[in-house]
C-alpha cells in the first residue's frame, strides 16, 4: 500500500484534559499543501494549556494530532510548487490548525520551512517556540545593555527568553522559577541570579534586587492569572513587559490594572510568527540551534513515543521527573 494511504496513529484530545492515541484514517491534501511524515515533536506549554483548560479548543474530541505544532518531517506527497517528495522540513503552523501529534500531517506550504537532509530531527523541533521568542524580541529596543530583565518561568520558553535576552545585551537577567532543576538550568542559558520564592514575596524580593525600582523589562512565560497581575509589580515606572505565555483561559482573566496604569508600563502580547514574510524568525532559530550558537539538547528531558501520549502529556503537565520539554518520538 502506498505511503499516502491507509491508517496512521494520531493523539486525540478526547475531553478536556483527557488525550490518548487512536488509529485514524491518514489525511488527504489539498491543492498547496504538502502531506508530511512526522519524524520528530514536541510538546509546548501551550498545548497543556488549550487541552488542559480548553482555550482555544471549541470542540471535543478535536481534530486528530491537534495540538501539536512543534515538529519536523519529511515531505512525502506534495501539492505544492514549493516543496518536493524527500524534503526535510519545519512544521509551523497556526495553532488552532496544528496537527503533528499523529504520524503524518497535512500542512499548507505557507507554514513549512526546508531544512538540511542531515540535520538534526529530535533537536530542531524546538525551532518553533524559539522563533517565536525571536519574533517578540524584534518588538524589543536593539540593545539591553545595562539594563536587568526579569524572566518569569524557566520552562523552554523562558530558557529561550534567558539566551535571547543575553544576545541583546541585557546587563542582569533574573529567573522566577519554583523547580531547582529548571532554575539550574536557567544559568547555563544566560540568567545571573536564579530565585525561588513566588506569590507575593517575590515582589518584594525583586525590588531589593533592584534597588527599590524593579526591572527595566519583564518577560511573563507561563500564562497564569497571577503571574499576569505579578508582572506589573516587578516592572519600573515606564518599563516594558512582554506577555508571552499563551492564556489559561478564554474567559476575563482578571488583573491589576490599576498597577498597570500606575507605573504607565509598556505591555504587549505575541502573536503571528507565522505570518512573518519568509518566515525570518524561524529562519533564524533554525540557524542558531544548526550551527551549535545555542545547545537546545539539554533542555529536552524526556522523549516518549507518540503511542503514549497520555503518558508524555501527564510528565509535561506533572513536570515529572525533571522535566523541561517533552519529545515525541515516532519509530
Amino acid at each position: 500500500m502506498p505511503e499516502t494511504q491507509g491508517k496512521m496513529r494520531a493523539a486525540i484530545a478526547i475531553a478536556r484534559g483527557v488525550i490518548r492515541c487512536e488509529e485514524v484514517d491518514m489525511p488527504r491534501i489539498q491543492d498547496g499543501e504538502v502531506l508530511v511524515r512526522t519524524l520528530a515533536a514536541s510538546i509546548c506549554g501551550s498545548d497543556l494549556h488549550m487541552i488542559n483548560s480548553g482555550w482555544g479548543m471549541h470542540a471535543f474530541p478535536a481534530m486528530a494530532g491537534h495540538t501539536g505544532h512543534e515538529a519536523a518531517g519529511r515531505v512525502v506527497e506534495s501539492r505544492s510548487d514549493k516543496f518536493s517528495e524527500g524534503d526535510i522540513v519545519l512544521t509551523v503552523p497556526f495553532i488552532w490548525d496544528s496537527r503533528c501529534f499523529a504520524d503524518y500531517q497535512a500542512v499548507d506550504d505557507k507554514h513549512l520551512l526546508k531544512l538540511d537532509p542531515g540535520i538534526d530531527l529530535d533537536s530542531i523541533t524546538l525551532a518553533q517556540q524559539l522563533g517565536t521568542v525571536v519574533y517578540a524580541a524584534k518588538r524589543l529596543p536593539a540593545s539591553l545593555e545595562g539594563q536587568t530583565c526579569v524572566v518569569v518561568g524557566q520552562g523552554s520558553a523562558g530558557l529561550f527568553w534567558d539566551f535571547i535576552l543575553k544576545q541583546l545585551g541585557a546587563e542582569k537577567i533574573i529567573s522566577i522559577e519554583p523547580l531547582a532543576w529548571r532554575r539550574e538550568l536557567g544559568l547555563s542559558y544566560g540568567v545571573d541570579e536564579a530565585i525561588d520564592v513566588t506569590g507575593d514575596a517575590v515582589m518584594d524580593v525583586v525590588k531589593e534586587m533592584t534597588g527599590g525600582s524593579g526591572a527595566d523589562l519583564v518577560v511573563e512565560g507561563v500564562g497564569s492569572t497571577q503571574t499576569l497581575s505579578q508582572v506589573f509589580h516587578l516592572v519600573r515606572s515606564e518599563g516594558k513587559v512582554v506577555l508571552f505565555g499563551l492564556p489559561e483561559s478564554e474567559e476575563p482573566v482578571p488583573f491589576d490594572y490599576s498597577q498597570m496604569f500606575k507605573i504607565r508600563a509598556d505591555a504587549f502580547t505575541v502573536l503571528g510568527s507565522q505570518d512573518e514574510p519568509g518566515l525570518t524568525s524561524y529562519v533564524e532559530a533554525v540557524s542558531l540551534i544548526s550551527s551549535g550558537e545555542i545547545d537546545v539538547e539539554p533542555i529536552i528531558s524526556h522523549r516518549v513515543n507518540i503511542s503514549e501520549i497520555d503518558r508524555a502529556f501527564h510528565i509535561a503537565d506533572k513536570r515529572l521527573d525533571g522535566a523541561v520539554k517533552v519529545g515525541i518520538t515516532f519509530e
